[in-house]
């Protein structure tokens, strides 16, 4: 890019967005795990400009601090009354003073952009010594979108909304996707000649490129090397077809990067994830947020892992896990869930049915099959069985189980918190263990077994079960009398 003028780019975060049919103001859905407006300043950083300026209006406080969260650099301006994307740049322009390098001005609303795009946008620009470059796209159906009228020698002419446009003008097939880049001085001088005399009474950026024109001024365009990529969200169904898009270009992206992705049409992956090479990812999987994924770690299939950390050669299959840590060569599922805060050590195991939360299971520890653990402190080397449950809740206040090296325990055992379980201790099958059990005891809680003669032709008298009971008896006397 060429870096003969100073940069400053204008962001306009400040419509209400009524298509999308939401409470959530529109810039603040998200795709690809970031607000559209994340994504737009994250283009917006990677040119280096001087300043941005992120023009608010429609709950401003809410997308202030969304904003600021996401780029606390950035300067934060509010609209006034007027409605209009020229007086929102006006605003803007207020903001920065003196200021006589170039103005991008961007679309929150328009995530797939790339920084490549604008770079040539800018370079156009500034190779025709433009007053005003804008950035077009052509489409089969244009509908909904400013037009773009070329004069005979297809130079820009204007910019026509839909609203305004005659017949004529609505057939055209090229349109702008609402990104320019200006001349400050001739930005700042046009648009306060800007008036509302349109369909919609507002103060239209668009009429800038009018007002240049009449003034002799050069405005140049340049076409999106990809029109899709260039189109901004107005509503659910742009909304999933943006997500659809930038996933295909994320998924492409860790698969050049040395990722082997089965089936990219169900896999997942946010922007703010990260692979590393020779990670298999299996196909149903989602791998969002802030995810990151050790070498060689096989995902999957259906699996969504949630803002977690998988070590090396980690197994993870059909399992739901949210803020886990799964360590190098650890096996998870299938059919698990780790709820927050579940720490498995490397080499441990936590199987088929199991729900974990606020626990850490230690290095070579093994969780197999149908428990819930909670609460739990396990150490290493650690063995529970089948249905093993820590009960950490009293009705009142959550407790925590200790568990150390080297145990042990029987199937169907429960653990009353708070209890510690000491190292190389062993439990009994169906235990129930409420009091601290020394290292390298054996816990048993037995009660001696009492059968009661007679129970079902009592109590269950004339059903299957009494009758089958009768058969049995009447069998077992047989065999005794031969």
């Amino acid at each position: 890019m060429n870096e003969t003028s100073e940069l400053a780019i204008v962001i306009l975060a400040a419509g209400q967005g009524t298509r999308m049919r939401s409470t959530l103001p529109k810039v603040l859905h998200a795709v690809g795990g970031r607000p559209l407006v994340g994504h737009v300043l994250d283009t917006a950083g990677a040119l280096n400009p001087t300043r941005v300026i992120v023009v608010v209006r429609h709950e401003r406080d809410l997308v202030a601090d969304t904003v600021l969260g996401l780029a606390p650099g950035v300067v934060i301006v509010d609209q006034d009354e007027i409605p209009g994307t020229g007086r929102a740049v006006q605003v803007a322009l207020a903001e920065l003073g003196d200021f006589d390098g170039d103005v991008l001005v961007l679309s929150a609303d328009v995530p797939l952009l790339e920084s490549s795009t604008l770079s040539d946008l800018l370079d156009t620009h500034r190779a025709q010594h433009a007053a005003a470059t804008l950035l077009s796209a052509r489409l089969d159906d244009p509908t909904g979108y400013g037009r773009i009228i070329r004069g005979a020698g297809g130079g820009v002419e204007r910019i026509v909304e839909q609203k305004d446009a005659t017949a004529d003008e609505a057939s055209v097939t090229e349109i702008n996707v609402g990104v320019y880049v200006f001349q400050a001085p001739s930005l700042r001088t046009h648009l306060e000649l800007v008036g509302t005399a349109n369909a919609q009474g507002e103060r239209y950026l668009t009429d800038v490129v009018r007002l240049l024109r009449d003034s002799r001024h050069t405005v140049a365009a340049a076409d999106a090397p990809d029109a899709s990529t260039a189109l901004g969200v107005n509503d659910r169904v742009q909304l999933s077809e943006a997500a659809r898009i930038l996933n295909a270009r994320t998924v492409r992206h860790w698969q050049l990067e040395g990722v082997t992705i089965l089936d990219p049409a169900t896999t997942w992956i946010d922007v703010t994830a990260t692979l590393a090479p020779d990670v298999t990812v299996l196909p149903n999987t989602h791998i969002l947020r802030s995810t990151a994924v050790g070498r060689g770690a096989l995902i999957g299939p259906d699996t969504s892992l949630v803002d977690c950390e998988v070590g090396e050669d980690a197994t993870v299959t059909r399992t739901d896990a949210t803020l886990a840590v799964i360590g190098a060569k650890a096996t998870v599922g299938p059919f698990a869930y780790l709820r927050p805060n579940t720490v498995l050590g490397a080499k441990g195991k936590i199987g088929t049915f199991v729900e974990t939360k606020n626990s850490t299971i230690g290095e070579g520890s093994k969780v197999p099959h149908l428990s819930y653990i909670g609460d739990t402190t396990i150490g290493e080397r650690v063995n529970l069985g089948a249905g093993a449950i820590t009960a950490n809740y009293d009705d009142v206040t959550k407790h925590r189980t200790e568990i150390g090296d080297e145990v042990h325990t029987g199937s169907h055992n429960v653990f009353v918190a708070p209890v510690r379980i000491g190292d190389g201790a062993k439990t009994g099958a169906g235990a129930v263990v409420r009091k601290d059990v020394p290292p390298g005891a054996l816990a048993l809680s037995v009660a001696p077994q009492r059968n009661i003669e007679g129970w079902v032709d009592k109590n269950r008298s004339g059903t299957g079960a009494a009758a089958a009971a009768a058969r049995a008896r009447s069998a077992q006397e047989a065999g005794d009398g031969s």
